[in-house]
Parts: C-alpha cells; sequence; structure tokens
C-alpha cells in the first residue's frame, strides 16, 4: 500500500480510527489501493471503484458497548450512484449493513466460512453478501456460498465487464 498523501479523486476513502475500549473501526477484508497514515491510532484507506470491502464500527462509554456495525461496501465510480455512509467519503453501494454484536459476529462467521473454503471474500459476488445481510437482519442463517455459485458469478462478471 502506498502512503499516498494526495488521494485520487476516483477513491472511496475509509477513516480508520482505534481508540482502545473507546472506538475501533477497522477493516475485515478489502484489497486497498492505498493508504494516508495520519498518526498512530488513524488513518485513511483507499478503494478503487468496484472493491468490495467490509468495513466495522465499535463504539463503547463507561457503560459498554453502545454501538456495533458492520457493513459490506462495494467503492463506486465517479458519477454513479451511491449511498453515504459514515466515515466513507463520497460513500459507496452498501451491500450489507448490521447493527447489533449478536448479528455482527454471525456476518463476521459468515465471511470465515467463506473464506475457510478457500475463495477470498472480496471475491464473492455482491448478491450473496446482500442475501447474508437480509437473512441475519431476520434472524436466519445465510445459506452456504457453495463453489458452483462462485464460478457462474465470476462468468457473469467476465461477460458484462
Amino acid at each position: 500500500m502506498t502512503n499516498d498523501a494526495t488521494a485520487d479523486s476516483t477513491m472511496t476513502r475509509v477513516e480508520l480510527v482505534h481508540l482502545k475500549g473507546r472506538i475501533e473501526r477497522w477493516l475485515r477484508f478489502g484489497r486497498a489501493a492505498g493508504e494516508q497514515i495520519q498518526d498512530r491510532r488513524r488513518r485513511t484507506v483507499l478503494f478503487a471503484p468496484g472493491a468490495i470491502f467490509a468495513f466495522v464500527r465499535w463504539r463503547a462509554e463507561a457503560y459498554g458497548t453502545v454501538d456495533s456495525r458492520i457493513a459490506i461496501l462495494r467503492a463506486v465510480a465517479p458519477g454513479h450512484a451511491f449511498t453515504t455512509y459514515p466515515e466513507v467519503a463520497p460513500g459507496a453501494e452498501v451491500l450489507l449493513d448490521i447493527r447489533g454484536w449478536a448479528k455482527v459476529q454471525a456476518v463476521l462467521e459468515a465471511i470465515d466460512r467463506v473464506e475457510g473454503r478457500g475463495l477470498a471474500a472480496t471475491d464473492v459476488a455482491p448478491d450473496y453478501w446482500r442475501h447474508v445481510g437480509a437473512r441475519i437482519a431476520v434472524g436466519l442463517p445465510p445459506r452456504i456460498y457453495e463453489r458452483a455459485r462462485h464460478r457462474a458469478w465470476l462468468v457473469r462478471r467476465e461477460i458484462f465487464s
């Protein structure tokens, strides 16, 4: 990754922070195109258009966890529609957005299962992440991401790119 001070305007920027025991914003997966380090607790990670990444946000106060959330997002190209999302500039396509620690853990487990099958989470079909979010949101387990589905996605992506 680069430590480029002049971010390309086509990049999606994600602000990461680690203030132990108070605020944590980190990436579970994603292929960053670069990063900018502000200080030892803060950095900005850059993603090229089309890149898929998982962004985890956690916040606590004196009495415990206040907020825990995970989003799987896709960086968009300039001129394409996007949704604004905290700490993501200018925004991204939201594939999954889950709140609450038990549900966040379920998403993390789904990511682990995909990676346990030898697949990179960044290469999984975006529709699968939408499926995971919808199922977990209503308390159901997501279906397993089969290799046949992955091959079909790769063929479809090749045809339409």
